[in-house]
């Protein structure tokens, strides 16, 4: 918990790119890194006479979502122009929606596995569609300070998702996005690719100060510019830490302060102030007079409900409670994606038992994907290839070290678990035998005994050791509770 001598009060507007092949309103393609002004047209450029058609697929998709965030979908929705000038608005205005979104009232809950912050719901205040803007180009680099555009986004079907100011952390912000982008990726709605503009975020922050005669609010400022989870969570600590520094070398209070504009700095890892900020009035809201208004019917809200499937807090639970999971590792696997979770599901009910199939994939599994940088779909071995192997170790067949062993060498092979277990030479030691040993090694070693006897059972481990080398295929979590059992009963 923060020990700061004031509350953070959050809320973000994050926009999501929805994945589909078109723009919002017009024909032209939203692939991304097409040469600048190549997928425009006379609808996307505000050209007279131009007449926008909406997207039917971007409306369900936006529709697909609200529903995911637990959102209430109107029946009735309309278009609004959102006025201002920009150079990379050519129109001159925004097609968004104002006073009728296509969704309103839902939440979002998040938790932290590190225990930075307690369970909370942020509540949402609407997701809306709106049309995306062009891109500004600054060539300040160069030294001349040209500016140019490109209008290729012009048009991008966006979903705004604007929380209500529930988030009373940078960490809390931070896992906030991440469970959403979870979320839009297990909708398949976008491709979330912060890199690329696919999903951006502007924080909301201000500052609640107790002070002797109550507590203060310092004026709400917009923070834009945050590409990245880290760029979020440092942009609201050191916006929050300078408007404290603010008020304290001021004294000033709400009323006396503009709400503010600030862009993040990210090689300086400083905010840095863009504008005042607009109030609603200020954009001149009207209905679009060259849209109609959206209706819906209740079969094709509920038709887009049966569409969702299980989402990332449902399976987590899942895995917990039907799986025996812990948090940590049902939270690792479903992070991952629904592929993953897939993959786990039939390991887990082929090998039979769920908890090492967990801890193998958060494991050894994982560590391949990541070093290789592969999904798990371009994983060389199939659950029943890698259940094979799990059910040599849950036989007692393998030791974890041997079983890493094999699953290397059936990663480089392609040969099943037991052919590579023959190709290496690894026999099971007879429990008899292994007791002998057991027996013969400890009259070796009276010191070990006393040790153990004393209350130091690590002093096992010389017998481990010496058992290795007397038979490499011994299994040393049988050898240790082997040696205690005998050396107690002495």
């Amino acid at each position: 918990m923060s020990d700061a001598p004031y509350e953070i009060v959050i809320g973000l507007e994050v926009h999501v790119q929805l994945k589909t092949n078109t723009k919002l309103f017009c024909r032209c393609s939203t692939m991304f890194g097409s040469p600048p002004n190549t997928q425009t047209c006379p609808v996307c450029l505000g050209m007279p006479g131009a007449l926008p058609v909406m997207n039917k697929k971007a409306y369900f998709l936006g529709m697909k979502t609200a529903l995911a965030l637990h959102c209430g979908i109107p029946k009735f929705t309309k278009w609004d122009r959102k006025n201002y000038f920009y150079p990379d608005l050519p129109k001159g205005y925004q097609t968004s929606q104002f006073d009728l979104p296509m969704s309103e009232e839902g939440y979002l809950d998040i938790q932290s596995t590190k225990d930075e912050f307690e369970p909370r719901r942020v509540r949402i205040i609407r997701a809306h569609l709106e049309e995306d803007a062009g891109k500004s180009i600054h060539d300040e680099v160069a030294g001349k300070g040209d500016s140019r555009i490109d209008l290729n986004r012009t048009g991008t079907p966006l979903l705004e998702i604007v929380s209500y100011p529930d988030m009373r952390s940078a960490a809390e912000a931070k896992v906030y996005m991440q469970e959403l982008r979870l979320l839009l990726t297990y909708l398949e709605v976008s491709d979330c690719n912060m890199q690329e503009g696919s999903l951006r975020c502007d924080a909301n922050v201000n500052l609640h100060i107790p002070t002797e005669n109550g507590v203060i609010a310092t004026p709400i400022v917009e923070i834009k510019n945050m590409n990245s989870f880290r760029s979020v969570e440092r942009g609201i600590n050191y916006e929050a830490k300078r408007q404290y520094d603010v008020w304290q070398e001021t004294g000033k209070i709400l009323g006396e302060l503009p709400k503010q504009t600030r862009g993040w700095d990210d090689s300086a890892q400083v905010t840095r102030a863009q504008r005042e900020k607009e109030e609603s009035a200020d954009y001149r809201y009207f209905p679009c007079p060259d849209l109609v208004p959206v209706v819906v019917t209740d079969e094709q809200i509920e038709e887009v409900r049966s569409g969702i499937g299980e989402l990332p807090s449902g399976l987590r639970q899942r895995l917990e409670s039907d799986f025996g999971l812990s948090t940590y590792t049902s939270d690792v696997i479903v992070n991952q994606g629904r592929a993953l979770v897939d993959y786990f599901l039939e390991l887990a009910a082929t090998c039979g038992d769920h908890k090492l199939a967990g801890n193998w994939i958060q494991g050894e599994v994982l560590r391949i994907l990541n070093d290789q940088e592969i999904s798990i779909d371009e994983f060389k071995l199939t659950p029943s290839q890698m259940a094979e192997l799990l059910r040599l170790v849950q036989a007692g067949d393998l030791d974890s070290s041997k079983a890493k062993d094999v699953f290397t060498a059936m990663l480089e092979s392609g040969q099943s678990a037991a052919d590579v277990v023959e190709d290496l030479g690894i026999e099971r030691v007879d429990e008899g035998a292994l007791e002998d040993l057991c027996r013969m090694l400890i009259e070796r070693n009276q010191r070990v005994v006393d040790d153990v006897k004393g209350g130091n059972e690590k002093a096992v481990g010389a017998l481990i050791g010496q058992a290795k080398k007397e038979n490499p295929n011994v299994n040393p979590g049988q050898v240790r509770q082997i040696c205690l059992d005998i050396i107690k009963n002495i």
